[in-house]
């Protein structure tokens, strides 16, 4: 009897070591998740519209549903549709170990831009997260991966492969990327149009299903046969390129 009781304990206590340990770890990478999209991780993300700027000196943005419009389309058929693709099959090679299928998508990042301000803006990012993350949360893999590519990752493709290695699950990471790709974009309109502090948190609120659209989205998306629509976007983007007076970079 005392025996079995003495056996039901030391289970007990290893039970909740496990559980203990398990809910350090969901916490670390909960962590470093929140860390990365903090408008404090040095990006420079708060530079970069999507063409939004000339989308506002064209007046086709001007209010706020229509800030929440273009955000919209950005995330379901822009850029947000294939950096939400690029960051899960990046988190799955990484998990798997496939560095030949990982350096595949890294070149898919690269090749995926349709104007030159959009491919400024993924790599720039892409570069600043990668220089960040090494010298603050490096691992043996993680390392080797941005050696293989220097200065030639695309943003998305690094925070996938960088989350997969500090055990941020590709629904988390990938939701909490396209959340921040939407508010940095609203933070842009805010200024840009301009509206007021209030307008723009309604904006984000408003756009909370196109986030998890777009993730859904995005766990499920075939790189192979990946792909945008979004004309007029990349119009407003190649306008950018030539506006007179400019705020951002994109």
């Amino acid at each position: 009897m005392v025996m079995a009781i003495m056996t039901i304990i030391t289970a007990m206590a290893i039970i909740t070591t496990i559980t203990e340990r398990r809910a350090a770890a969901r916490q670390q990478a909960l962590y470093r998740l929140l860390t990365w999209l903090s408008p404090a991780y040095p990006l420079g993300a708060y530079t970069y519209s999507q063409g939004l700027e000339a989308a506002v000196e064209a007046g086709s943005v001007a209010k706020r549903d229509g800030l929440i419009a273009y955000v919209s389309t950005a995330l379901l058929r822009g850029a947000g549709r294939v950096d939400g693709a690029l960051l899960v099959a990046a988190h799955r090679a990484m998990t798997k170990g496939d560095d030949k299928a990982l350096d595949e998508v890294a070149e898919l990042g690269a090749a995926w831009r349709g104007t030159a301000e959009t491919a400024l803006e993924a790599e720039a990012q892409g570069t600043a997260f990668t220089s960040v993350t090494l010298a603050a949360w490096a691992t043996p893999r993680f390392a080797a991966f941005a050696a293989r590519h220097p200065r030639q990752l695309a943003h998305a493709v690094v925070f996938g492969a960088a989350a997969a290695e500090n055990g941020i699950p590709p629904r988390d990471a990938a939701f909490g990327f396209l959340s921040a790709f939407a508010a940095n974009l609203v933070s842009a309109g805010v200024r840009l149009v301009p509206l007021g502090q209030t307008d723009g948190q309604l904006a984000i609120a408003a756009l909370q299903p196109a986030v998890a659209r777009a993730t859904e989205a995005a766990l499920n998306a075939d790189v192979t046969r990946l792909g945008t629509a979004t004309p007029m976007l990349d119009i407003f983007s190649l306008r950018h390129e030539t506006q007179y007076t400019r705020l951002f970079r994109s």
